[in-house]
């Protein structure tokens, strides 16, 4: 696997971190005259990013007119329920920042029928096609202790997707058990994907997707192999002890 790593002090300085390349990388997408397309990732790592964004210098600095806001995956509720991650994105990042509405693209995880409201989502990422698939400038993503990332669970038939765009997930072997994912080959077809990863029960999971000899039917995250210079870990001390 071709990625680079950091280790970081602690969840304040991983989302520092953080915070730091996704400006950085925004500016670069602002020279070449375009949008900065992001597909935002739930949990307790990706929040703690969020919220240092909202924050000053950040809020303050980064145009949020020109940033393009989607989600990597979406549980089976609605947007103001505590598993979506829509919510907490939007508690964390999108009002405090005062990100206008028109700048996010949530899946709409609420949807009886999660078969159309993956074709939904998949229309809406027709503006980031390129080639095959849509490429966002930056994917965030985090990882379990199961090694799953966004909605893409071990042994799952969705890792063997390769030409959709979004999946329904009927059966996630954690609740909620429906979801809406992206698929590894749009992960794969980013410019930059960023893992944030943070405390020690995470730590066996992150020696085994990236040293370890295990299978990627068992690990999804080893999956996620867009290329050289693509690919970026940080973690903090505890996600990174057993290294």
């Amino acid at each position: 696997m071709d990625y680079t790593l950091e280790i970081l002090k602690g969840t304040a300085a991983l989302a520092e971190e953080a915070a730091k390349r996704f400006t950085a990388l925004a500016a670069k997408a602002w020279d070449e005259h375009r949008s900065f397309t992001v597909a935002l990732a739930g949990g307790s790592t990706p929040k703690a990013l969020y919220l240092v964004l909202a924050s000053d210098p950040y809020r303050t600095q980064v145009d949020w007119s020109k940033i393009e806001f989607f989600f990597g995956d979406e549980r089976g509720v609605p947007p103001d329920h505590p598993d979506s991650n829509y919510r907490l994105a939007n508690e964390s990042l999108f009002r405090p920042a005062g990100v206008v509405s028109g700048r996010i693209h949530r899946m709409k995880g609420e949807m009886e029928n999660l078969s159309a409201a993956a074709e939904l989502y998949a229309r809406e990422l027709q503006v980031l096609a390129s080639d095959d698939f849509p490429r966002f400038d930056l994917v965030l993503l985090g990882l379990g202790i199961d090694g799953h990332t966004a909605s893409l669970f071990p042994h799952s038939q969705a890792l063997r997707e390769r030409t959709r765009w979004v999946l329904p997930i009927l059966d996630a072997p954690k609740p909620p058990r429906r979801r809406l994912t992206l698929t590894m080959p749009v992960l794969n077809a980013a410019r930059q994907v960023i893992f944030l990863v943070s405390g020690e029960k995470k730590a066996k999971a992150v020696r085994e997707v990236l040293q370890g000899t295990a299978l990627p039917d068992d690990y999804p995250a080893k999956l996620v192999q867009p290329g050289s210079d693509r690919l970026l870990w940080l973690l903090d001390v505890g996600a990174g002890s057993l290294l």
